[in-house]
């Protein structure tokens, strides 16, 4: 339920976050480019992501946003340490 509405939100348009992640992470698999290029488009795609599951820890607008925040955070640190 969405605290400040009192309705349930069911599907919305990604914010910029979100969205940046998306359209890196599908450039990255269909561009497939390698060595410096394809690090960089990896680490912002891991960024943006972070930042959106951080933003919706912190402000979801419902308990299962926030979450869901949480899982991606905890998933992406995992990540992290794994690859370091």
């Amino acid at each position: 339920m969405d605290r400040r509405s009192g309705g349930y939100t069911v599907a919305q348009f990604p914010n910029l976050p979100l969205g940046a992640f998306l359209v890196l992470t599908v450039v990255r698999l269909a561009a497939r480019p390698a060595g410096t290029a394809g690090t960089a488009l990896h680490v912002a795609a891991d960024v943006s992501l972070a930042v959106w599951a951080i933003d919706e820890l912190l402000r979801g607008v419902n308990p299962f946003r926030r979450l869901l925040g949480l899982v991606v955070v905890a998933a992406t640190l995992v990540d992290l340490v794994r690859s370091a």
